[in-house]
């Protein structure tokens, strides 16, 4: 709630300036146009109007989040600025009526307080207060409707005449194949350290044991004691199958290969210590790298839910949205797990590389919910 009444503020204040260089934008709209009739000092007003243009641009970008590109010409510039004026000064008049709104429902509201009608010259009835509060939030809401009808306009009226370049594109676009490659790499590193410290803190410390017990058995002279031990190191390594075993599942689940992601899925509940409701509705199989990913992130996240939530509940749903495949998985725990923390990053640079979207929600207090959206093209 603080954040939106934050953003409709900046929003707002940028208005009122966009508001206030309208009147500017329509004096050198208005002068610059026949100043154009004349060949030498058609330079100088285009060029006037790339830099009113450009204050312009950066207010969009500024209050609005609105990026634009700079490498448009100056005689764009200049046929931007005649609507671009027309909406501003439309803007102006919508302010210009909530000041004088205000002070009118000022007055009318003192004359209600003293008893008399809106207009004053008679009592009041029982009526005018409620004609006054229905008439004023209309008047409000009409007044909040044209502010966001005219920032809509002023923001798409930008993207048509400053819209990203093909130049501009491509630049984007390859920023965002540069971190997606510096993702993928921390991301691999990431699973390698996850692995071995799998291996060392699990498997290996089995091994261990496992091996003290037989040499432990090896050594015994009473037959009972001896059999006693090759029992628990009989226990010991079905112990360590079960570590590698998840440990290879973790890597990468051979079902996945073989029968797709719902089998795969399906084996995951099974697996966990924790309910797991499954829901999967994919008329076809997605690509194989959109299986890996959508597996990985339900295995991540029920594995930090049993870890850390203490939950008693968890939901899995994957389901096909166009070209778009969604998974969403919900636990009823305590809540305040953030993408930056641990496992969750390390999901968030693995959707990121996929050029996917990754989205964590959890309220102290809970629910969680865990969302990846990935393309299916």
């Amino acid at each position: 709630m603080r954040r939106y009444l934050r953003k409709s503020l900046r929003g707002t204040l940028g208005l009122a300036i966009g508001a206030t260089t309208a009147v500017a934008e329509f004096l050198y709209v208005l002068f610059g146009g026949m100043a154009l009739a004349v060949p030498a000092l058609r330079r100088p007003v285009f060029a006037g109007a790339r830099t009113l243009s450009e204050v312009e641009r950066r207010r969009l970008e500024k209050y609005f989040g609105e990026e634009n590109a700079a490498d448009y010409t100056d005689r764009r510039a200049m046929a931007y600025l005649v609507p671009r004026c027309v909406i501003g000064l439309l803007c102006a008049a919508i302010f210009l009526m909530i000041l004088l709104g205000g002070g009118s429902g000022l007055i009318i509201a003192a004359q209600l307080f003293d008893g008399q009608s809106p207009g004053g010259g008679a009592p009041a009835d029982w009526y005018d207060p409620v004609t006054t509060l229905l008439f004023g939030g209309i008047l409000v809401f009409l007044c909040l409707q044209g502010l966001i009808g005219a920032a809509t306009l002023d923001a798409r009226l930008a993207r048509r005449f400053f819209g990203p370049s093909t130049n501009e594109q491509l630049r984007r676009r390859l920023s965002e194949l540069t971190t997606s490659r510096a993702e993928v790499v921390e991301a691999v590193n990431g699973e390698r350290r996850r692995i071995e410290r799998d291996l060392h803190d699990g498997v290996q410390q089995r091994l261990v044991a496992l091996g003290m017990l037989l040499g432990r058995a090896r050594r015994a002279t009473d037959p009972d004691r001896a059999s006693d031990l090759l029992r628990q190191a009989h226990e010991e390594s079905q112990r360590a199958l079960v570590d590698l075993r998840e440990v290879s599942w973790r890597v990468y689940p051979i079902a996945l290969d073989a029968d797709g992601l719902h089998p795969a899925l399906e084996a995951l509940a099974e697996r966990s210590g924790i309910p797991v409701h499954l829901r999967v509705d994919l008329p076809e199989r997605p690509p194989a790298a959109v299986e890996t990913v959508v597996y990985f992130v339900a295995s991540e996240a029920v594995t930090n839910t049993i870890k850390h939530a203490a939950a008693t509940r968890i939901d899995i749903e994957a389901e096909r949205e166009g070209d778009r495949v969604r998974v969403r998985i919900t636990d009823d725990g305590t809540g305040g797990a953030r993408e930056s923390g641990g496992g969750l990053s390390g999901l968030a640079m693995r959707v990121a590389a996929a050029d996917g979207q990754f989205t964590v929600d959890s309220p102290i207090g809970g629910p969680t919910v865990v969302t990846a959206v990935l393309p299916c093209e």
